[in-house]
């Protein structure tokens, strides 16, 4: 199994050490012909706008939908769960529109106000350490989407099937466990016999 992490901007590198601990193999995603590779991808952190442009300029939104589409399971985490998600808050032009959903951009305040918590996360046994960096929140969920915890009332993470998005950085602690959940959903969606 190989978790390619999309490397226009963001970390990258934190992401796979972090799917290293999870004993995952990974790789960084710079062409689009490198999709094809791995059996899921993560879209992580950054600016989302700036995401958006880097991906439309290398041919990565049709390529990243067409990937979806064959069922190989995605996973955004801050910026990325808001180039995931069908509609942005705020009147920006959605990107990817994979997850039925809708996001506000930095609903959790500016840089000074990140912060690290403890996560109950639907499905993982003990609380996950989660890193805010000026993150964005779900307001909106469609009848598809599993809502898998909130902060404050707010949800923060989300599943929809192969489709998985967080508010925060998991990346940036110790705490792989979200990206072990992430590596078995990707375990789970590989056809029997599977070589890729």
């Amino acid at each position: 199994m190989k978790i390619g992490v999309l490397a226009l901007q963001g970390a990258v590198e934190e992401h796979r050490v972090s799917l290293g601990r999870a004993g995952a193999e990974s790789m960084p995603i710079k062409r689009v012909e490198e999709l094809q590779t791995v059996d899921g991808l993560i879209i992580p952190g950054g600016e989302s706008t700036t995401i958006g442009k880097l991906m439309r300029k290398y041919g990565f939104i049709e390529a990243i939908r067409d990937y979806a589409a064959q069922g190989r399971p995605v996973f955004g985490t801050c910026a990325g769960l808001i180039v995931m998600a069908k509609r942005i808050d705020g009147g920006e032009p959605a990107h990817l529109e994979l997850m039925d959903m809708t996001v506000s951009r930095n609903a959790f305040g500016r840089q000074r106000e990140s912060f690290e918590c403890d996560l109950e996360v639907k499905g993982i046994d003990e609380p996950v350490r989660a890193v805010f960096i000026r993150a964005p929140l779900i307001s909106e969920v469609g009848p598809e989407v599993e809502v898998l915890s909130t902060y404050r009332d707010e949800i923060v993470t989300a599943r929809q099937g192969h489709l998985l998005a967080a508010s925060y950085h998991p990346e940036l602690t110790d705490d792989y466990r979200l990206h072990q959940y992430f590596a078995d959903m990707v375990e789970s969606s590989r056809p029997a016999g599977s070589i890729v």
